[in-house]
């Protein structure tokens, strides 16, 4: 088989992105998946996405994590794919898209993405931390000197230990100011810390909203992989209109044999 395939990065959380309009690529061969995401024996990338046809939205949103199973949906490969259907003219600067979550808006202007992310309604309160659900499931912890924490460690320790096999998204927290923070994310699925998450930043700054640490509704997050921002609406303690906002990118076009 031959597969041409397209590389994007969202604040350097990167998929291999496949036109699947035609049906064509085996989805459940996981194997292959998680082929196409080795970073030394096929393309390389935190996840690989399918975009299809959908008959009441612009196009359908299938995403996977690099170990090759179908996941969770993924803030940054949203946006990035947004990038990916205008680049083949499937979408002009707005559309609507089905995932797994459910329905998603979004606008773009050059290389920024503006993503409609789902309310949330459900905020639990763990051990030094809060836990929520915003495509994904997110702990988020507030951190000292996080340029230094042992991220992929205390990561996987909290994904098992308090989340079991199913485990959650970690996120490690940190304020810089005001409405600015730094987060670095173990992701589950890649079992290691990655350059950016996507609804790991969403969770953040709505966490960071409901402990009083940040007043406005427009936050700044730092990640390893660049800087993204999140905007939302706060009404009758439902966190509506949640926008994760920031740049996606064509990286480069191949083609494989599997």
């Amino acid at each position: 088989m031959n597969i041409t395939f397209y590389k994007y990065q969202g604040t350097g959380n990167d998929f291999v992105m496949i036109d699947n309009r035609n049906l064509q690529f085996p989805k459940e061969n996981t194997k292959l998946v998680a082929f196409l995401c080795d970073r030394r024996l096929g393309v390389g990338a935190d996840g690989l996405i399918l975009l299809e046809n959908d008959p009441k939205s612009d196009f359908k949103m299938v995403y996977y994590n690099s170990d090759g199973n179908e996941s969770t949906m993924c803030g940054n490969g949203g946006r990035c794919l947004v990038a990916f259907a205008q680049f083949l003219n499937v979408i002009k600067e707005k559309t609507s898209f089905v995932a797994i979550d459910g329905l998603h808006n979004a606008t773009m202007k050059g290389d920024v993405v503006s993503l409609q992310m789902i309310d949330v309604t459900e905020i639990k309160e763990k051990p030094q931390a809060l836990f929520l659900n915003t495509g994904s499931p997110h702990h988020v912890q507030m951190v000292e000197n996080l340029s230094e924490f042992k991220v992929k460690k205390e990561g996987e320790k909290l994904r098992y230990g308090l989340y079991g096999e199913t485990g959650s998204n970690i996120n490690f927290v940190e304020a810089i100011k005001d409405n600015k923070f730094a987060v670095r994310t173990y992701e589950r699925g890649v079992e290691d810390e990655t350059l950016s998450c996507g609804t790991g930043v969403t969770a953040v700054a709505i966490a960071m909203h409901k402990t009083g640490k940040v007043k406005e509704k427009h936050v700044f997050i730092d990640v390893l992989g660049g800087k993204l921002e999140v905007a939302f609406n706060y009404e009758n303690g439902i966190y509506r209109d949640v926008f994760l906002i920031g740049e996606a990118k064509q990286v480069f076009k191949g083609n494989i044999s599997c």
